[in-house]
């Protein structure tokens, strides 16, 4: 995996997987979101609960799951599969601001029988909560992404490739 950086960007020799030749497209860009957190136990009533903080998203390019047909390899394409990398960091902010918004604030009830264990649970509860909230986000960025592929028209279209890659110049400062 790759984490976005500002200074990194992409290579065909990121591309790991072998070529998809069931697929129209001549390359595909496999990313998620990695993320932390941290959270906190109170007791209210004789009850432990948890609260969730400091949520952080990390963009991933996945090396060994994004593949290339070596006899379309052009720097053109390759910039294109930078822009889904990109899309993914300029888009990380807002998913970030949201799932904030959605859990900050509140207290959720812990599980286990002692306090080693509700700390468990309320660790695993609380990946799972941001996961959730998370797959909502994920599909707004694979339907931008689609947006950007159709746009874009997976890179051909030069102009409007350029247009893209004007505002993702503005990750990079």
């Amino acid at each position: 995996m790759i984490s976005w950086s500002k200074d990194y960007f992409l290579t065909w020799l990121d591309f790991k997987a072998e070529s998809n030749s069931s697929s129209f497209e001549d390359s595909s860009s496999q990313i998620k979101y990695h993320y932390t957190w941290k959270v906190r136990s109170e007791i209210i009533d004789g009850s432990i609960y948890f609260v969730i903080s400091d949520i952080k998203l990390f963009p991933q390019f996945l090396r060994h799951l994004s593949w290339v047909r070596e006899k379309h390899a052009s720097l053109e394409l390759l910039k294109h599969e930078q822009g889904h990398f990109d899309l993914a960091e300029s888009l990380r902010p807002i998913f970030t601001e949201k799932i904030q918004n959605e859990l900050k604030d509140k207290k959720f009830p812990t599980r286990g029988q002692n306090e080693e264990r509700q700390k468990q649970c309320a660790r695993e509860d609380s990946g799972v909560m941001i996961a959730k909230e998370l797959e909502k986000y994920f599909y707004d960025f694979s339907q931008k992404r689609f947006k950007y592929d159709q746009e874009t028209e997976f890179g051909h279209n030069l102009h409007k490739q350029k247009e893209y890659d004007k505002k993702f110049i503005s990750l990079r400062t």
